[in-house]
């Protein structure tokens, strides 16, 4: 089930300065990520991850997942904390059309003579605010007595 990305979401992918990594797994189940500045949002809320080498593990990965209805995950983050998780499937590759165009051109203007192997429409399932200050407040209630000790120490002397 398609869940939608927040505006605060889409603005941190459409950041040059965002750092946005993508992980996959093999058919071993061993993981992936790498790390890459061609990943966008699209009109519909997709992601769109755009892969530039046609043998690359995160390609052969990628089809992997859409063949057998794997799950991929995308994090998002900036200097200033924000992080983001978006888990979700693959649904198709386009490698001709305006999509593909818009997206080659733009790789070509950025890289100069590369070549675009295709552009990945990924479908967010579940976004995880990864958030230090949130998580740790969603920890803390969740399990009340996971404290490390030093903290345990500084609350009873309080």
């Amino acid at each position: 089930m398609a869940t939608k990305l927040d505006q605060q979401i889409i603005d941190l992918f459409d950041n040059e300065d965002s750092t946005k990594v993508l992980a996959t797994v093999n058919e071993h189940g061993s993981p992936h990520a790498a790390a890459t500045p061609f990943i966008r949002v699209d009109a519909d809320g997709n992601l769109l991850y755009l892969e530039l080498v046609e043998s690359s593990l995160t390609q052969r990965n990628l089809v992997r997942s859409i063949w057998f209805d794997k799950k991929v995950s995308v994090s998002v983050s900036d200097k200033l904390g924000q992080s983001w998780q978006i888990k979700g499937k693959p649904v198709k590759t386009l490698i001709t059309g305006p999509v593909f165009l818009q997206a080659y051109h733009d790789v070509r203007q950025r890289l100069g003579d590369v070549d675009l192997s295709a552009v990945w429409v990924i479908e967010p399932e579940e976004v995880i605010n990864e958030n230090i200050l949130v998580r740790h407040t969603e920890e803390e209630l969740l399990h009340p007595l996971y404290r490390h000790l030093d903290r345990l120490a500084k609350t009873d002397a309080a």
